[in-house]
């Protein structure tokens, strides 16, 4: 999978707004009234707006994190100033004290992972990490996953790192530097990927409030073990996810075998299909056409891992799961040196072939406009970017299949034979013709004689599947053109965020969008065409901002 290019508004989401404070010694320490640092506040959202911003709202007592972390630093008597900063799963509080040293807070929302278990693998990951590796990662001065504490929330606090952020630094940098970064960068997954685990699942302390036949030792270190995912896939987390799935399967891991794995993936993927049909999409499916594809899925994927090749390229394997920019940190002096890996929230052991054709932004490029002309002539600025982007993707590129062993296996492959892994679990929010394109297209490679693969390959289509497949299949290729055109021309994300101060613009532009959409379908209609009328149009418009 690809990465795109770094765009003001995704930087957007992660920036700051400085607060001061008011309060003497003893953490009496609160914030400037207008100011709530429970509320969501880094922007608005074109789809699901209320309640994507309900479910990043904490309620915890801002003053006793404060006084966590003043106790933290000698000489320290309160907090001068803060930075509170927020991505999509966590608030983030940069706290300025009054000895000259800054921290960081950080406290998972509700959509984030598992309640607990993500903040106990996060620092557990980081522990692990630093006494197997020489990996730049953050100082973990306190933490606690149990909500019940005096600040009302799970926390981890840190040391803040030094330098700035790769993404911050980036458009400043010339070719010969990124080069030299990607790399570094590069160079630093073989490292990751080097460690062996027993099992697939994420790392957590021993003494994590997990059932005992939930742990797998780690045999290294008795003070770590694997134990169940804690990503909020697995737990039915996201926005209006627990009233849409229910409850979820009680398979998270950890695995000991691929066959176990699979076992897993086909579960939760079952546990993701609604009870009740609902309305939505018009190429979405039946729940019974999901259930007996993810069922079909079921037997080809436990066919695929009995592979020696695929297995060979499943070793279970850590890779940090959002390596990019915005989580990297580089010296002010030299933006080529690493100072700092961060974010290591819901980084877990899956099997290689998972990262294998995964490339982060700093070696990816920019994802494409549909509405952009190919054969347009490019500028010489552009031609300059893509020629350096061209030179960092190669870099990552040899590095990852030359000098990581366990990754190279798996990027040798043909990416087609993994999209399952990746995918068996989002049938029903990206419709049926997207898990049926996976099938179909598996097909070709089954027979492969280097495989060994047993024959007939599991999934069959008659012509009449096939036809209606191809209709399915052209509206959603239609409507993930427009969202992708929709992401750069609003310069939004997939979820419609935008920061609050381009909220009103970014909200009248996706209404004109939306109404140039409808009446292109109207005089569709008019014309008698049948591919595309008003109601299709409407359902395929990814936003219920109008």
């Amino acid at each position: 999978m690809g990465g795109k290019l770094s765009s003001p508004i995704l930087d957007a989401h992660r920036l700051n707004a400085s607060r001061s404070f008011s309060g003497g010694s003893e953490a009496r320490i609160h914030p400037v009234p207008s100011q709530d640092p429970c509320a969501y506040t880094a922007g608005r959202f074109l789809h699901q707006d209320e309640l994507q911003r309900s479910v990043r709202h904490i309620q915890f007592n801002f003053s006793k994190l404060c006084e966590v972390a003043i106790r933290l630093s000698e000489g320290a008597s309160r907090v001068t100033s803060y930075e509170k900063k927020e991505g999509g799963y966590n608030r983030v509080f940069i706290l300025s004290l009054d000895n000259g040293r800054r921290l960081v807070a950080r406290i998972p929302t509700r959509v984030a992972g598992a309640p607990r278990l993500t903040t106990n693998s996060e620092v557990a990951t980081i522990a692990y990490l630093r006494s197997k590796t020489s990996l730049p990662l953050p100082q973990v001065l306190a933490w606690c996953d149990d909500p019940s504490n005096p600040v009302g929330a799970e926390y981890i606090i840190q040391a803040h790192v030094d330098g700035a952020l790769l993404h911050e630094q980036w458009p400043h940098m010339n070719v010969l530097q990124h080069m030299q970064c990607t790399k570094h960068l590069s160079q630093m997954t073989p490292e990751m990927t080097s460690l062996n685990f027993p099992a697939y699942g994420n790392i957590y302390f021993s003494n994590a409030p997990i059932e005992a036949g939930l742990k797998v030792p780690l045999q290294d270190d008795d003070g770590f073990c694997i134990g169940p995912y804690c990503s909020p896939l697995f737990w039915h987390l996201g926005a209006g996810e627990p009233e849409l799935y229910g409850e979820p399967s009680e398979n998270r891991g950890p695995w000991k075998t691929l066959d176990d794995y699979v076992s897993g993936l086909i579960d939760t993927a079952l546990s993701r299909i609604p009870k009740e049909q609902g309305n939505g999409l018009p190429y979405r499916g039946s729940m019974e056409e999901h259930i007996r594809l993810v069922k079909i899925c079921r037997e080809v994927m436990h066919k695929l891992v009995q592979s020696p090749h695929i297995q060979g390229a499943g070793m279970p394997t850590l890779i940090h799961a959002d390596y990019n920019k915005r989580n990297i940190f580089v010296s002010s002096d030299d933006p080529t040196a690493i100072t700092g890996i961060i974010d290591w929230q819901l980084t877990c052991v899956e099997p290689a072939f998972i990262h294998a054709h995964m490339t982060p932004d700093f070696a990816a490029f920019p994802e494409i406009d549909p509405s952009e002309d190919a054969s347009e002539t490019k500028s010489k600025e552009e031609e300059r970017l893509l020629e350096d982007l061209s030179i960092c993707s190669q870099t990552f590129n040899v590095i990852m299949t030359y000098k990581n062993p366990k990754i190279k296996p798996g990027r040798l492959l043909d990416s087609t034979l993994f999209r399952l892994f990746h995918y068996c679990f989002t049938t029903w929010r990206d419709g049926i013709p997207a898990i049926r394109q996976e099938l179909i297209d598996l097909n070709p490679l089954w027979h492969k004689p280097e495989l060994s693969l047993p024959a007939p390959y599991p999934y069959v289509t008659s012509e009449q599947e096939l036809a209606e497949h191809k209709k399915q299949y052209d509206d959603f290729e239609a409507r993930e053109k427009l969202k992708a055109w929709l992401r750069i021309s609003l310069q939004t994300t997939s979820d419609g965020w935008i920061p609050n101060e381009l909220w009103e613009d970014a909200k009248e532009a996706n209404r004109m969008a939306y109404e140039q959409w409808i009446e292109t379908a109207r005089e569709a209609e008019a014309r008698g065409d049948d591919d595309m009328t008003v109601e299709k149009a409407e359902k395929l418009w990814p936003f219920d901002a109008r």
